[in-house]
This record gives C-alpha cells, structure tokens and sequence, in this order.
C-alpha cells in the first residue's frame, strides 16, 4: 500500500517496509516521502547496514595488504530495490563486503533517482533481507561537461558542488569525480593536456573533505581516460597524479582512478541489433595499477563501460590487478529482455516519440532503440516498480543468475571478512 498522509502513517499500526519505501517513491505528500526515507535511514543503522566509505579498504590495496579480487561497482536503473534485494541475498550467500551500489550523474535524470532516492532504495533492501555490514554508495561519472566548462566555469563547478553535497547529504560516502572530458589531446605536454582534468579533480576533493562527518573519509575517485576515447597510459597518469598531489598537498587524495582500456559505455550495437566486440587492452589495467600501488600508494585501476563484456573476460580483471569494475547497461538488458510484451510495446513507442532529436543519422530503428531505451526508465518507474511478482520472477531470476556469476568470477565471494578489518 501507499501511505498518502502523515496522519495514515501514523495511525498505521505495523509499518511494512515493502509499504515504506514504495511511498518514499511514490507518495503523492512530499512530507509522507520525506518521514518514510527518515524512517528507512533509521532502520537501516539500526540493522547496522549504513552507508559507509570503502576508502580504507581502498587505501589497504594500496599498500598490497589485499589483492586478488575486484570490486563489481552496479548501476542499477531500475527496480532498484528488488534488484538490491537479489545483490544483498547473494552477499549473505556468499559472504561478500565488497560490493557498491553506484547511480551515475546523467543516470539519475532519465531513471528519475536522485541520490536520496537511490539511498532509500538501496538501504531498504538491505533492511529487508536483514543484511548485515557497510552499504556502499556511489555517486559515477560526476563529470563535468567540456562545453559547459568553456562557457561558464564558474557555474559548472558550483552545479558539481550542489551535486555532491547533495549525494553526501544522501549517505553517498564514495563518490567519482570526471574530469576526463577536460582533456585537451591537442596540447603537446601531458601535464597540459591533463591540466583542466587535475585542476578539478583536486578543487572537488577540497571541497569534498570540508563535507565530511566525523570519522568518515570519503572515498574519492578521479579519472584520467574519457571511457570510449583512446587509451590511457602510465605517463598520462603519472602527469595527472604528480599534479594533482601538488594541489591536495596536506589533504587526503583519491583512492582510484579509472581509465580508458577499448571499451564503451553500454557496448557498440551493430545495425543487426548484436553488440560489438571489444578489443580491451588488459596491459592498461596491469600497468597503470603498478604505478597507482606502487607510487602512489593507491587501490588501482577502475575498468567502466564492462557490463557487455563476454562472460569469459571477467575472470581476467582480477588477475590484472584491476580494483573496481562498473557494470550498468547487461543489467538494463537483461530486464528488456524479460519484460511482459506489453510494457515493453508502451516503453518502446516512448522512446519513439520522446527520443527522436537524440537519434543518430547512421542509426537503424534497432540501433536506435537499444541506445535509446534507457531514457523511458524514469518515465515508467512507477509502472515497473507495481509489475506483479509472477511478472518480475524472470526478470530477478535472469539478474540473480548474472550477479552470482559476476561476483564469481570477480573473486569477491568471501571478502566480508577482509572489508570487515577495515571499515568499522
């Protein structure tokens, strides 16, 4: 049920936490959401599943005191918190700590999930299946828009800081800070053409650590590689870190960094409607996770744009020394595939209608539609929240199936314990 006042939440004598987060969603009194979400923050302390920063554990591969794993950082667009409920039951399953649940900057607009909302989502499902330990969350790709940036500076980086305060606000304690769409590859120099990357890199940390509560340190990730662009190399990180450094000296720095290693963001659909295949550069991942462990003493490399890899390319992130990987648009494909007929005709006809002056020249309907279908994820949340259980059973089983593989092969199962040694 939806609670639609405060007086009937109040008067409720059993609150159901299914009933409790679908009216932080979906309420049609902005005070019942904001009681509900105060609500599941509570119980999520209460449950001990707060947001929490994986900084520490970060900094502790760093050091080479862990290694042997990477860390599936998951987008989840929609159905977020049936979708967290499957992730948190494989976690207790298994015994995995290290784990995040991330929402992107651009995400949050067409799945209609600002951080709060993506919070409460999250943390509910944790209440739920009574999970137990840190609850990573996310902010991705909070990235800075290069012509934006040359219009206005100004504006872009206080747009930045209202985003970031308001994910911090939201229990967002790890948040990933791009700068990567600054680069200028027409200067000669490394450090110049990094320039405008670690300037911003370095301005949002500084202003991030003036936002932190007592006893948290925010895990801070920078990004040196604009993910489908040329590749990154040690000495373009080497210039950006060296830098960087220079204008954070005296504060805590970044924990990652992600790079560009061959790969896209959602895959690159063919007119046939196949995904493309990816030629990843894994000596990119091995080799600038050297430098980042060995220099600067920092977790490593963070591998985007995964999510439509093959299957038997996962296993090898791990051995590379990759830290994080970030897996978004398999998911989303794997509830078009399993969607009832009808709403996916009604989500399609959207995209149709809504989408067209998005739409590429070069693209057929097919390509079209599948670069295309996320934008109607907002717009049908409601709807796909409310699919009965016999409509969402394929849908969870096809996600259940691949998160259990993912975690597999990514060598997280039993690392609760190790998250466990260093955040408290």
């Amino acid at each position: 049920m939806i609670y639609k006042t405060l007086d009937q939440l109040s008067l409720a004598k059993k609150l159901s936490i299914d009933d409790i987060v679908y009216s932080s969603m979906f309420s049609p009194d902005d005070q019942v959401k904001k009681k509900t979400s105060q609500i599941i923050y509570q119980q999520a302390k209460d449950n001990q599943s707060p947001p929490a920063s994986i900084h520490n554990f970060y900094l502790a591969a760093g050091k080479g005191e862990i290694k042997g794993f990477t860390v599936p950082a998951m987008n989840i667009r929609t159905l977020t918190y049936d979708t967290a409920r499957i992730i948190f039951r494989l976690a207790k399953k298994h015994k995995i700590g290290a784990l995040i649940f991330e929402i992107a900057k651009s995400e949050q607009g067409y799945t209609d999930q600002k951080p709060s909302l993506y919070a409460v989502a999250v943390l509910a499902a944790a209440v739920k299946e009574k999970y137990k330990g840190p609850v990573f969350l996310q902010g991705d790709h909070y990235q800075f828009k290069a012509k934006k940036f040359k219009e206005d500076r100004t504006e872009e980086i206080n747009n930045m800081k209202k985003l970031i305060k308001e994910s911090v606000e939201a229990g967002f304690y790890n948040i990933d800070i791009d700068g990567s769409t600054l680069v200028d590859l027409e200067q000669k120099k490394l450090s110049e053409q990094q320039r405008n990357n670690y300037e911003v890199t370095a301005l949002m940390t500084k202003y991030i650590r003036q936002l932190e509560a007592k006893g948290i340190t925010i895990s801070i990730g920078g990004e040196i590689g604009h993910i489908g662009g040329k590749n990154s190399t040690p000495e373009e990180f080497k210039a950006f870190m060296d830098n960087y450094l220079k204008l954070v000296k005296g504060i805590v720095g970044i924990s990652k960094v992600s790079v560009q290693t061959g790969t896209s963001h959602g895959g690159i659909v063919l007119p046939d409607g196949s995904i493309a295949k990816v030629d990843l550069d894994f000596a990119v991942l091995k080799s600038i996770g050297q430098v980042a462990r060995k220099i600067y003493h920092i977790g490593g490399p963070v591998q985007h744009g995964a999510s439509t890899l093959p299957d038997g390319l996962f296993h090898q992130f791990p051995k590379t020394g990759t830290l994080e990987i970030h897996l978004a648009t398999g998911f989303q494909n794997i509830v078009y595939q399993h969607l009832p007929a009808s709403l996916k005709k009604d989500m399609y006809e959207w995209v149709k209608k809504n989408c067209q002056d998005e739409r590429k020249e070069s693209w057929n309907d097919d390509q079209f539609i599948y670069k295309m279908r996320k934008k109607a994820l907002g717009p049908f949340k409601q709807k796909l929240w409310e699919l009965s259980e016999k409509e969402k059973k394929p849908i969870l089983t096809a996600l259940e199936k691949q998160f259990e593989f993912l975690f597999k092969h990514l060598n997280v199962f039993g690392t609760k314990r190790i998250v466990e040694k260093y955040i408290h």
